[in-house]
């Protein structure tokens, strides 16, 4: 990793918080609690489409074996974990699945009810005059009127041949929301990573140690060339790409880096590692962020490269943005 940021400045080029991106007047709600807590399923009906995978229960090291992380993430602190068995989506969430449960709900997501969203520049599809504001320290990062799942972009764009790909523009609680419909929960950092390693063992990717393929082909969806200015899009994509692009891992996981972050249920604490407990770790049990895993399409070695499987960030659960969406895994059962 060259010419790299100051921690804090990196947290901001991967996910901007709300409150940063946002106008200084924005009316943030006090329990934004408010935009979750939809009905749960009902026994026997499946609104859950996504196909499933099993990951067996077993034993892992969890977190960055190479010293390629961030000191300040804490994901230099490794700790063997155990987890046990569970199911968990193959793919993110895609816009389809998330129109099925708005259609279902009637939900508005913390970007719709407050009017606005982040974009990064590159990708904007929306008048200057929608531009709300920028993060000082990562001016890419935009706070954009009409910016939601709808309208990925900004209010220029729209879902057209989007289906298969991952909703972005949901916050922590949106996706709550969501696993409380659909009888669902967010799986956990350690089943997260667990999951996204596929079986192989300290392995920088899901797929081994090496960013390319032997023929030099891209296995994941990140920015090519000069960050912030040009993409090269050498994998094939300026922004997100469907979710069963590239292959999927040992486990049948797709996409576990790159193209979106992907919230779990964890709140973040950098130093939660070294106290960690050796089985199903479920996080702090306070803290104003929540864990975001996979790095994104704008994630960049030249300034942040947290597409590893190791890498960790977080966001406030009331944030969102144009490369955060999430998957989930089944619910616990008495005694499983």
């Amino acid at each position: 990793m060259t010419g790299s940021p100051e921690p804090a400045a990196a947290s901001s080029c991967c996910a901007p918080a709300r409150a940063a991106t946002g106008p200084a007047d924005l009316p943030l709600l006090t329990d934004r609690q408010g935009a979750a807590g939809c009905a749960a399923a009902e026994p026997g009906v499946e609104l859950h489409l996504v196909q499933q995978v099993r990951v067996p229960a077993g034993r892992f090291v969890m977190g960055d074996q190479y010293g390629d992380g961030w000191a300040a993430d804490g994901e230099d602190a490794l700790h063997e974990v155990g987890v046990g068995a569970f199911d968990v989506d193959a793919t993110t969430v895609t816009n389809q699945d998330w129109a099925r449960f708005v259609a279902a709900t009637g939900h508005r997501t913390i970007a719709e009810r407050d009017g606005f969203s982040a974009v990064p520049e590159p990708v904007l599809d929306a008048d200057r005059e929608d531009v709300l504001g920028q993060v000082p320290a990562t001016p890419w990062w935009l706070a954009v009127r009409g910016a939601d799942w709808r309208h990925p972009a900004g209010r220029r764009s729209d879902l057209h041949g989007l289906d298969d790909h991952p909703v972005v523009h949901v916050s922590w609680y949106d996706a709550v929301a969501y696993c409380d419909w659909a009888g669902r929960r967010l799986p956990t950092e350690a089943e997260w990573e667990y999951a996204a390693r596929g079986g192989l063992a300290g392995a920088r990717y899901p797929w081994g140690d090496d960013l390319l393929a032997a023929d030099g082909s891209w296995l994941c969806n990140i920015w090519q060339g000069e960050f912030p200015t040009i993409n090269t899009a050498q994998d094939g994509w300026i922004a997100t790409a469907p979710v069963r692009s590239f292959r999927p891992n040992g486990y049948g996981l797709w996409q576990t880096v790159g193209n979106v972050w992907e919230w779990c249920a964890d709140r973040f604490a950098a130093d939660y590692y070294r106290a960690s407990p050796a089985q199903d770790p479920q996080g702090p049990d306070t803290g104003a962020t929540r864990v975001i895993r996979g790095g994104s399409f704008l994630c960049h070695d030249s300034w942040c490269n947290r597409y590893r499987t190791a890498a960790r960030s977080a966001n406030s659960p009331d944030s969102s943005a144009a490369h955060t969406g999430f998957r989930t895994v089944a619910r616990r059962t008495t005694g499983g």
